[in-house]
């Protein structure tokens, strides 16, 4: 009997942890900064970051260190893996990948690093499709193959309150985030070749939440597909967004609705929203 492929991600996919627990997956944690205070994203909680988002304090993200991939590796490994996929947020927007090779590199069984080009449940729900081939009892290539066909048929769509929270990152320009907030147009963002890249607007939030749902169920078409609401402290636009999904797209196989994570939070700022569609 071959050994199984063990999968590794990261935060930024935001699976609930109930989810990646009964798939076997292994999470490495972003860590976020607010001023002085670093931890592990899962232990920093929500209104904490969102009120050191609204104060204007410094607030950054770092890859998990190197060191904690290495473990999670080591571990899958002494459980009897032969092998790892670990599936990870596009370098475009973090070092995550880097940090992983490297780890890699010093791993006792073969691993597959792959930059997703993407993030959020986009990521997620690759890492679905990895650890249900890789349940199955499919190989590493099985399992590859399962991942990226899943990015390349997913789609993240994402509205903003506001586009400062990403120019103070440096996922968008200062001229770009400038002219999002003119006229008080609402942004409408899509990742694009693994970066963060303009897709509609709107006047105010109201006809932004509505154009989005439009753009989804367009994405979506009439085939079978996956669907994931994502907010950070929006949880009613979420709902919101949910059941006009439900009511416009029969042809659900699964829906989710989930807080992104506390990295991502910290860029996106409060009142984000995000929808993912993903393709069966």
């Amino acid at each position: 009997m071959p050994r199984r492929v063990a999968i590794v991600t990261d935060s930024t996919a935001c699976l609930p942890a109930q989810l990646t627990e009964k798939l076997g997956v292994t999470v490495a944690q972003i860590q976020v900064r607010i001023g002085d205070f670093v931890d592990d994203e899962v232990r920093v909680p929500v209104p904490k970051l969102v009120d050191a988002l609204r104060d204007q304090l410094d607030v950054t993200t770092a890859p998990p260190d190197p060191g904690a991939f290495f473990w999670s590796y080591a571990d899958a490994a002494a459980a009897g893996a032969s092998a790892i996929v670990s599936l990870h947020v596009s370098t475009g927007l973090s070092r995550t990948v880097e940090a992983a090779r490297q780890a890699a590199a010093q791993s006792a069984v073969p691993v597959h690093v792959v930059d997703t080009q993407t993030c959020g449940m986009s990521l997620g729900y690759a890492v679905v499709a990895a650890a249900t081939v890789a349940a199955a009892g499919g190989d590493v290539n099985r399992v590859l193959s399962a991942a990226q066909h899943t990015v390349r048929r997913s789609s993240e769509l994402l509205y903003v309150d506001t586009l400062e929270y990403l120019q103070r990152g440096g996922r968008i320009g200062r001229a770009a985030a400038l002219l999002g907030s003119a006229l008080s147009m609402k942004p409408l963002l899509t990742v694009i070749d693994g970066r963060i890249a303009p897709l509609d607007k709107a006047l105010g939030a109201e006809r932004a939440m509505r154009k989005l749902v439009d753009i989804a169920v367009k994405r979506a078409g009439r085939e079978p597909v996956d669907i994931a609401v994502e907010h950070f402290d929006a949880a009613d636009r979420a709902e919101t967004v949910l059941e006009q999904l439900r009511a416009k797209l029969p042809n659900v196989r699964r829906f989710l609705v989930t807080q992104v994570s506390s990295a991502i939070g910290a860029h996106v700022g409060p009142g984000a929203l995000g929808v993912t569609v993903s393709p069966v």
